[in-house]
């Protein structure tokens, strides 16, 4: 049966004048019904790019820097004890400019393909589809590494600022459902929001950490040794290798950075993002690892607030609460944004702005989460897993991969032309930089590992 209807004109809620959806004569109910379905799911997915497209610049320098500036920060003072002062300093700021401009090359490949939302679509340009099933491996399993490091850190923090003989397994599943909360907004304009919260967070937990060693170094009960410009006596290969790795992973925020700017409502203005976040992250990684090691000399502990004392200490890890969970939650919903938008790239539904995007969104979210949680507390050799992977993942994604990105990807002509030296050489001491972290740290980190099994002493983790 047919019926004569006459146009609609359809008008927005904010009263400006919408698309006139116009339905011919002698339609069927069922066709005007269709049409006006696919009008639905048309407005869904327009106002679906839209919502996943807001990021400005400054919120981008907020989200990277809760992405890559955590309580890993604190594990610097360490490092600088292991290769002195005047090493820690050019180490700190050198891996600073490298993985900086990592992290521009990566950003120009995002430019150049502003299809492909994560950082595993490279692998495709490189290496087909087995680079893509190689990227996506690597790429969720650093991510879910990640959380449940921020899962077992949290239970930590939780513990220690309690002081309660509670089941620790308590404190471990308050912290995932804590890390499940945070990952629930799957933009990242929203939880850049968060992010203003986090960044004080980190601050204050730093500032803390520094007056409160610098307070106790002038006590006349301080038995601290002194600090050294230099390396520590009769120090080893592994032991250099391990500080150097702790550095480098403190600049490791490369591998989310696609994600972050599919987001962008103008990509171009990355360049100004990275260049805030390498000023902070240098100014604060320098500040933090020198200050806190001249304050305690080589008896530092990792992280840097366990040697402000016990009360301080308790104080710190709960100032440094929104640092532990809100970074943490940030990598679960990279991670989840990748696996969702895979599973429905054809679809409205990866928008999340529909019944089945939300329901569908919550349980990946809580698959990320339930899956670090178990990992992290299951597997009795998780911190020596996290320190090879740290080393396998991590050195890839933000230091030795992204120059074969340039090299395959962006570099135009011949590699002896003269536009191409400057960037050729650049790169080539990245790449240099990446495969060392790669070979002579996984090495560390297998003989650090087997050292501590065979002394049953506890792992320093490195990431």
């Amino acid at each position: 049966m047919s019926q004569k209807i006459s146009p609609i004109e359809d008008t927005e809620a904010n009263g400006k004048k919408g698309v006139s959806n116009m339905i011919e004569p002698d339609q069927s109910e069922g066709e005007v019904f269709g049409k006006m379905l696919r009008q639905a799911d048309h407005e869904r997915a327009v106002q679906g790019d839209q919502h996943f497209h807001r990021l400005g610049w400054k919120r981008l320098t907020i989200v990277l820097i809760v992405q890559s500036i955590a309580l890993g920060s604190l594990s610097l003072p360490s490092a600088f004890a292991t290769m002195g002062m005047v090493a820690g300093i050019i180490l700190t700021i050198g891996m600073g400019v490298i993985a900086i401009y990592a992290s521009y090359i990566v950003g120009l490949v995002k430019l150049k393909y502003p299809h492909l939302p994560h950082y595993v679509d490279f692998g495709r340009l490189l290496m087909g589809g087995f680079g893509d099933k190689l990227f996506a491996v690597f790429f969720v399993a650093l991510m879910t590494l990640t959380v449940g490091s921020h899962c077992l850190t949290g239970k930590l923090a939780l513990a220690t600022i309690t002081g309660s003989n509670v089941c620790a397994l308590v404190f471990s599943v308050v912290s995932a459902i804590i890390l499940f909360a945070f990952a629930v907004p799957p933009s990242f304009a929203e939880i850049s929001i968060l992010g203003y919260i986090d960044f004080a967070s980190i601050i204050v937990a730093i500032g803390i950490s520094i007056i409160a060693t610098g307070v106790q170094s002038n006590e006349p009960t301080n038995i601290s040794t002194p600090w050294s410009a230099w390396p520590k006596e009769n120090l080893t290969f592994s032991e250099a290798f391990v500080a150097i790795s702790n550095i480098a992973f403190a600049y490791a925020f490369s591998s989310a950075q696609p994600t972050f700017m599919d987001e962008m409502h103008t990509p171009k203005d990355f360049t100004k993002s990275i260049i805030t976040l390498a000023t902070t992250q240098m100014t604060i990684y320098t500040v933090t690892g020198a200050l806190i090691y001249a304050f305690v000399g080589q008896n530092v502990q990792s992280p840097a607030l366990l040697s402000a004392g016990p009360l301080l200490a308790k104080i710190a890890f709960g100032v440094a609460l929104p640092v532990i969970f809100i970074s943490g939650s940030i990598n679960a919903t990279v991670a989840c944004r990748f696996i969702h938008g895979r599973i429905y790239q054809d679809s409205i539904v990866r928008y999340v702005n529909t019944a089945k995007g939300w329901i569908t969104w919550l349980v990946v979210v809580a698959f990320i989460n339930i899956l670090a949680w178990i990992i992290a507390e299951a597997i009795p050799f998780f911190s020596e897993l996290l320190s090879i992977c740290g080393c396998l993942l991590v050195s890839g994604f933000s230091f030795y991969i992204p120059p074969v990105l340039w090299f395959f990807l962006l570099k135009e002509g011949t590699l002896f032309e003269k536009h191409n030296i400057r960037h050729a050489f650049l790169n080539l001491i990245v790449f240099i930089v990446g495969v060392t972290i790669l070979g002579c740290g996984m090495y560390a980190s297998v003989n650090q590992v087997v050292g501590n099994i065979h002394y049953q002493q506890p792992v320093l983790n490195l990431c």
